[in-house]
């Protein structure tokens, strides 16, 4: 889990500050203009690959799937071609674009309920407790709970994390922190123990890759539940950037401007526990792109929260599907974790963002 840095006085983040200017001039044009990156990326995305594909190939795949083929009047694929536009590569990529989007969404909401720019969406541990579950389930050979095992751990440590923050009074955005890092030191140390113990051959090479975060073995299912968490829960985060806006000065100047200050903290991180909790059973633990992707897009547009959280998700869901596209294609036939990938782009990116000096909200 990524280390955090506490804020104890929110101006010296630039929060309050940044978020009281207007957004940029224009900025508005980049959320349709994002919207269109994203469609592209999928449609160029699922072409890229050892076996040559075309964008034709893909809507045609799609078209014949959803019964529109004779009436866009494109011809069908053969067999192994449809096979592996439907079967194989879109249904990674549709579970990437879900990831990305998740997570740098609810590195948004965190950043601005913790009033720390180091917070990302793993903060309370929530990586650490899938981590938990899910290497509990491999070691004991029941791979088929992985998901559901991987997203109890994770809302256990919400509730672990939770309960110690409020344990000594109200919680407050440095308590939540540092009950997080105890609950993530804790879960990553019995995680570690029981590979130590048990894990061996082919169940120590699957945790290794689920830790390192990969998309590699995505199906329909794993679009279902990553899309409809996204839908659902991240369409509820997205729509509450007015409220964010009022936390970024401070829970007293949020409760005077009417927001019931510890109720709707309490729902937005169980809001972005339980998305978070959904796409790391599906993805495993993927590191920066909630850390990264709204630092780089309040360097576009501003902090507004209004448009910063649709644009993060949609800059998010893009950035982790080129990610996943070299993952699986640069080292071909083999390939890498897409954690991997994030965490050698992401790394630099954040020195630079930190060399050039920006303030970070």
């Amino acid at each position: 889990m990524t280390t955090t840095r506490t804020v104890r006085d929110p101006a010296a983040a630039g929060t309050a500050a940044t978020t009281a200017r207007p957004a940029r001039r224009g900025a508005a044009w980049w959320l349709p203009a994002s919207a269109v990156v994203l469609v592209a990326s999928v449609l160029v995305a699922v072409t890229v690959g050892p076996a040559a594909l075309s964008v034709g190939d893909v809507a045609a795949s799609v078209a014949g799937h959803l019964g529109l083929g004779p009436v866009l009047g494109l011809e069908p694929l053969g067999t192994l071609r449809d096979g592996m536009v439907w079967e194989l590569r879109l249904p990674r990529v549709l579970t990437a674009a879900a990831v990305g989007g998740g997570l740098a969404l609810c590195g948004v909401v965190m950043q601005s309920l913790t009033r720390n720019p180091l917070a990302d969406p793993y903060l309370l541990g929530l990586s650490s407790g899938a981590s938990l579950g899910a290497v509990l389930v491999l070691v004991a050979g029941v791979t088929a709970l992985l998901p559901v095992a991987a997203f109890v751990g994770a809302v256990a440590a919400l509730v672990a994390a939770l309960a110690l923050a409020g344990a000594s009074g109200t919680i407050t955005p440095t308590r939540t922190v540092l009950a997080g890092l105890a609950v993530s030191q804790l879960a990553a140390a019995a995680t570690s123990f029981v590979i130590f113990w048990s894990a061996t051959g082919d169940s120590y090479r699957e945790i290794l890759s689920w830790l390192m975060g990969s998309v590699a073995g995505a199906t329909w299912t794993s679009v279902a539940i990553t899309g409809v968490a996204v839908l659902v829960l991240g369409t509820l985060l997205a729509s509450t950037g007015s409220v964010l806006d009022a936390f970024t000065f401070g829970d007293t100047a949020a409760a005077t401007l009417g927001v019931p200050v510890a109720r709707v903290r309490w729902l937005l991180l169980v809001g972005v526990a339980l998305l978070t909790g959904a796409l790391v059973s599906q993805s495993g633990s993927i590191g920066f792109v909630g850390l990264i992707l709204p630092h780089a897009v309040r360097m576009l547009t501003g902090a507004r929260h209004r448009l910063l959280l649709p644009l993060s998700a949609l800059c998010g869901a893009s950035f982790l599907i080129w990610a996943d596209t070299l993952a699986r294609t640069v080292f071909a036939p083999r390939e890498v974790p897409v954690g991997i990938v994030t965490a050698a782009v992401g790394a630099p990116v954040f020195a630079l963002l930190l060399w050039r000096g920006r303030r970070l909200a």
